[in-house]
């Protein structure tokens, strides 16, 4: 399946292009400056699965936009809200949540009950998100190219397959996003793993 991830990543650039509210997240997270972001989850699942289900005319970010960076040399929680306020101002009809994966380490006891290592990388980041398919982003270059990272491949999230990564996540919160996310309601064609 390896061999058609090149495919499917041109695929996913061409779909983030041609929508013009998430190509305009992109270019107001590139004026952040970061190093090694990503716009992903949910706003990159969600247009492959509207598209998949013909949606794309409806398709717009209705939950929020998942900025995710790496850059150790400043995990402050003070800095990821600071970049959050600044999106909001600048671009205030998207709901943005951005967070720097090199400091997850510091809260994720707190919010999830459970100490995790410290990231090493962006990829490394997003290799831990709860489903494969939600596990992929997307960034802009200074030449107005589209990149993809997907540490676990793309092929689940354009067959349309919800399968659990354990990589962080237990079953037992994986089926809680399930019932709460409620995928199938709005895209019946998915195939969900349990």
């Amino acid at each position: 399946m390896r061999e058609r991830e090149p495919e499917l990543a041109a695929r996913l650039c061409e779909l983030v292009g041609a929508t013009p509210w998430l190509m305009d997240a992109m270019r107001h997270v590139r004026v952040l400056g970061l190093p090694n972001w990503c716009i992903g989850a949910g706003a990159v699942r969600n247009l492959v699965w509207d598209a998949a289900h013909g949606n794309l005319l409806h398709a717009h970010a209705e939950s929020d936009v998942d900025v995710a960076y790496f850059d150790p040399a400043d995990t402050r929680s003070e800095r990821d809200q600071a970049l959050q306020e600044q999106l909001k101002t600048t671009c205030p009809q998207l709901d943005w949540e951005v967070t720097n994966q090199a400091g997850v380490h510091h809260w994720y006891a707190e919010r999830f009950g459970f100490a995790v290592p410290p990231l090493r990388s962006l990829e490394e980041a997003l290799s831990t998100w709860p489903e494969t398919a939600t596990a992929v982003g997307v960034y802009l270059d200074a030449a107005d190219q589209l990149h993809v990272v997907a540490p676990l491949g793309l092929v689940d999230l354009f067959s349309l397959i919800v399968r659990h990564n354990p990589a962080r996540v237990s079953a037992e919160t994986y089926h809680q996003r399930l019932a709460s996310k409620r995928y199938q309601a709005r895209w019946p064609k998915l195939q969900v793993l349990v």
